[in-house]
Parts: C-alpha cells; sequence; structure tokens
C-alpha cells in the first residue's frame, strides 16, 4: 500500500525558473505560480540561468525578453537541455516582433504586457496539463509493494518498493547487488491486478540492500497503465485550490 504520513499534499507541485530582471513581473509571476502550487526558481542573470538549466530539472522556465539580447538564445536552450528539453517555455514580451522572435526560439507560451493576473493565470491554467505531464515524468511516488528480482545467473529475490517512477524503482533487498547487475523484476501496483514484468539494470547501490532499479523493457501496455496510475497519484496531490480550478461546472 501507499506510505501514510501526516499530510500527502506537498508545498509545490512543480517548479519553474523565472529569468527576469524585473521585480514586479517577478512578483506577478511567483503570485500568478503559486495560485498553481509552482515554486519559482529566479534568475535575474543570463549566465546563473543558464547555470541553472545545466544542472537542475524545471517543469517550466519562463523568459522575460527585456532581459537582453541573450534571452533569446536562453529560450533555444531549453529546447536542448538534456534535463528540461520538454519543460512548458513562456516569454514575457511586449508584443509585436519580439513574439514572433520568442515564438522562433521555441517558446510554447507568449505573455505580452502588460501583464494581469487575468492573462497570466489564463496562460498557465492552459499550460498546466504540460506542466503537469512534464512533472509525471521524473515524479518519484513513494509506495511499498512486493518486488520480485530474478537474477541472469538464477535465484530469486523478495524485495519492497521504496517509490516507483515511469522509468524505474528504489527497492529493499535482503542481499545487495553490485551497480550495472542485470535482473528481471516482477511486480503489480496496488489495487490492481495487472502484472508487470521487465527487465532492469541496477543504477545505484548503497551496498545495505537499498537499490535504483531501472526499467528497461516495459511493454507498451503496462509503460500506459503506468503513466496513468502516477497521473492519479498526482492528481491526488493536487491541493485543493488547484484542482478545483480543473473540475467541470455541470452547468456548463
Amino acid at each position: 500500500m501507499i506510505n501514510a504520513g501526516t499530510s500527502t499534499k506537498p508545498a509545490a507541485v512543480a517548479s519553474t525558473l523565472v529569468v527576469s530582471q524585473d521585480a514586479a513581473t517577478i512578483q506577478q509571476l511567483k503570485e500568478s505560480l503559486a495560485q498553481f502550487a509552482i515554486v519559482a526558481e529566479v534568475a535575474s542573470e543570463i549566465t546563473a540561468a543558464f547555470q541553472l538549466l545545466n544542472r537542475r530539472h524545471f517543469e517550466a522556465v519562463i523568459v522575460d525578453m527585456q532581459i537582453g539580447e541573450r534571452a533569446r538564445e536562453l529560450i533555444a536552450q531549453v529546447r536542448s537541455s538534456a534535463s528540461s528539453q520538454t519543460a512548458a517555455t513562456f516569454a514575457v514580451t511586449a508584443g509585436g516582433a519580439e513574439t514572433g522572435v520568442a515564438f522562433g526560439a521555441g517558446s510554447h507560451f507568449v505573455l505580452e504586457r502588460p501583464l494581469s493576473p487575468e492573462s497570466v493565470h489564463s496562460n498557465l491554467k492552459v499550460a498546466y496539463g504540460m506542466i503537469m505531464r512534464e512533472r509525471r515524468r521524473y515524479f518519484r511516488c513513494p509506495v511499498v509493494i512486493p518486488v520480485v528480482l530474478r537474477a541472469h545467473e538464477g535465484g530469486e529475490l523478495h524485495c519492497k518498493s521504496l517509490n516507483i517512477s515511469e522509468s524505474g524503482m528504489a527497492v529493499t533487498s535482503p542481499v545487495a547487488l553490485k551497480p550495472d547487475s542485470q535482473v528481471s523484476v516482477a511486480f503489480s501496483l496496488p489495487d490492481d491486478p495487472t502484472k508487470f514484468a521487465s527487465e532492469a539494470n541496477v543504477c545505484w547501490s548503497d551496498g545495505s540492500g537499498r537499490m535504483g532499479l531501472q526499467l528497461v523493457s516495459l511493454v507498451s501496455l503496462h509503460k500506459e497503465q503506468l503513466q496513468a496510475w502516477l497521473a492519479r497519484r498526482l492528481e491526488e496531490n493536487l491541493p485543493d485550490n488547484v484542482a478545483s480550478q480543473f473540475q467541470r461546472n455541470p452547468e456548463s
């Protein structure tokens, strides 16, 4: 079953890199992002923004075109970033040619000045599905389920999971396996009769039985089922004030 803690609702469900030097713009964006439980990391210098993109994953990136000539380069860099290339990208522009430059660089959305709470909120709501899909790619859901590992040289280990993501899981095992070991993995998700099976690589091991596994051969149907299960867990963690914004009005 899924681990039960004192609270399952995180302070933030996603993170955004905001690149701007304008205090009013930064404050407006932070307030609007907070309404969707998205935390903002602010970079006021292009160099710092490039460094953050190189070492951190963000579900969204917002670039203020007023920051200078390299704003276009920064937007393009998001698209080629190893960790954030599929992040939702916004540009804050003065409209006209600047908007065309932003879209040409690869921005998905444009926020035109003058910004208003309504316009920023509307754009974020449209982009929220994309932001959450990106969050799901890196989401590690805490869950304790039985996991059976079979080493290629023979033998079977009965383990417990610590968490699971789209591409792998962490487990505790009675026997520590070495990194780069190859195993077969079998498990079922809570309240789901599906028997998942995959080949896996041991990515890391702390020597005490805790290991990270990369799933390398889940069939397409099982990948889709795992993604759907993780998406539901993410939705359950949405704060009520965020979830209510996406509930359909039965009279509409």
